[in-house]
């Protein structure tokens, strides 16, 4: 379905009636936009149907592959050139922070000489407030079709980023709590699921990598003259994004190979404690059953201080041994 349709030209922008049909609505744009020098049309779609698609593929001349991969939601993230149109397909991340998931989203944009479109699968990514700044800013709204494009890479950047802050915040509460030796309960669950978000993140990032470095060497040559410092820094943010993840990763792993030792450490501990006590539990087991076996000619069976000898003996080296673990560590 329609989301947002309207005309951005230099010095104002129109909105264009959305409540006829799509083919209505983008011929009546067109037309608009045709009698504004330097005007462009910007439709966003959510969601949309395979019909909606082939008459914005139709009405904008967009190569049919890149409409094909707008139309998969699990579409891998890439940018690139083809038939004269741009393609950056984008997963969009954001975090919750009542339960510390990160949702991700889809985000195709198309954009050519006087067109932009942008589709969005997911309820992640609202594109408004970027529709919203673009209205107010004339500036960009002189640079065209890809004006939008960097401003809506930008916002999509940004948010990588703000997503990557909270799951590194998230491992350094995770790694508090591992080296912190009064924490009993495994952190290995929190440590698994942390590091499954942290994939997500990457499955969204890393495939733009390569994009970026061209970007940032100045290789890449669709890119107009006056927007290339923009696009270079906003590959740089992406590249500190991704940057991000790869430390989270690697903080992450060995969170989880300390998690394993402490918690094997942990079990040592428990386990010499308990050969302690019943090492020292058994020396009087075994005097006890010694004198219970019932024999008439057992030393100090008939004397009177024979009974509270025993105990004496008993208690004497119970106490031995306990220091004796007491002093290796064992207790």
């Amino acid at each position: 379905m329609m989301r947002g349709l309207a005309v951005y030209a230099p010095d104002r922008v129109i909105d264009v009636d959305m409540d006829t049909d799509i083919a209505s609505a983008l011929a009546a744009a067109r037309q608009q936009a045709a009698q504004i020098p330097g005007a462009f049309i910007w439709l966003g779609l959510f969601e949309p149907t395979r019909a909606e698609l082939d008459c914005v593929r139709e009405a904008f001349d967009l190569p049919p592959l890149q409409v094909d991969d707008a139309a998969n939601p699990r579409q891998r993230a890439k940018v690139e050139v083809m038939d004269g149109n741009v393609l950056a397909l984008m997963k969009v991340l954001d975090y919750l922070e009542s339960s510390s998931d990160v949702r991700t989203g889809q985000l195709a944009v198309f954009a050519g000489s006087d067109h932009v479109v942008s589709v969005r699968h997911g309820n992640v990514g609202d594109l408004r407030p970027l529709r919203q700044r673009l209205a107010a800013d004339a500036r960009l709204r002189e640079v065209g079709p890809f004006g939008v494009l960097y401003a809506v890479m930008d916002h999509v950047v940004d948010d990588y980023l703000a997503v990557t802050d909270e799951i590194t915040q998230d491992i350094e509460d995770v790694e508090v709590d591992v080296f912190e030796e009064a924490t009993q309960p495994p952190n290995a669950s929190r440590l698994y699921l942390l590091k499954r978000e942290n994939i997500e993140i990457r499955r969204a990032i890393s495939p733009l990598v390569p994009w970026a470095h061209e970007m940032a060497d100045g290789v890449v040559d669709w890119v107009p003259d006056g927007m290339r410092p923009y696009f270079r820094d906003l590959a740089e943010h992406l590249l500190r994004a991704n940057d991000s993840v790869e430390a989270s990763d690697n903080l992450l792993m060995s969170l989880m190979m300390v998690s394993t030792a402490m918690q094997d450490l942990q079990q040592n501990k428990d386990m010499r404690k308990i050969s302690a006590w019943v090492a020292i539990a058994a020396v009087p087991t075994m005097i006890a059953a010694i004198y219970g076996m019932n024999f008439d000619t057992m030393p100090e069976l008939h004397e009177p201080w024979g009974y509270p000898a025993v105990l004496g003996v008993m208690a004497l080296v119970s106490f031995a041994l306990y220091r004796a673990f007491k002093r290796s560590g064992w207790l």
